[in-house]
């Protein structure tokens, strides 16, 4: 399995994983730092989703979001002291990463 193949894989597995998993209900409608926890899913979410329907590329416009968002979630994951909470953003944060 060659670099992008094995990356494809771990997005699929972890965005698979992302789908099963309820939103954190403390989180519903709330902002951390500013920033809005369902917007950050869900903007994350969105950029994901399209890097896999094009195949494993980004276009520039969801780079740029992706790239956001990453700072955004350094910013917040340190406030995040539920386990399962801070498990789905890291979870969220490793697929940006990967996809951008």
């Amino acid at each position: 399995m060659n670099g992008d193949s094995e990356r494809e894989a771990v997005v699929a597995r972890l965005w698979q994983e992302h789908l099963d998993t309820e939103f954190p209900a403390r989180l519903r409608g709330a902002e951390l730092e500013g920033v809005d926890m369902v917007m950050l899913d869900m903007s994350i979410a969105g950029c994901v989703s399209t890097w896999r329907g094009n195949g494993g590329f980004p276009d520039a416009g969801r780079l740029h979001i992706l790239r956001d968002r990453v700072t955004e979630l350094d910013e917040v994951l340190p406030l995040l002291m539920d386990v399962e909470e801070l498990q789905y953003y890291e979870r969220l944060r490793h697929l940006a990463t990967l996809t951008s």
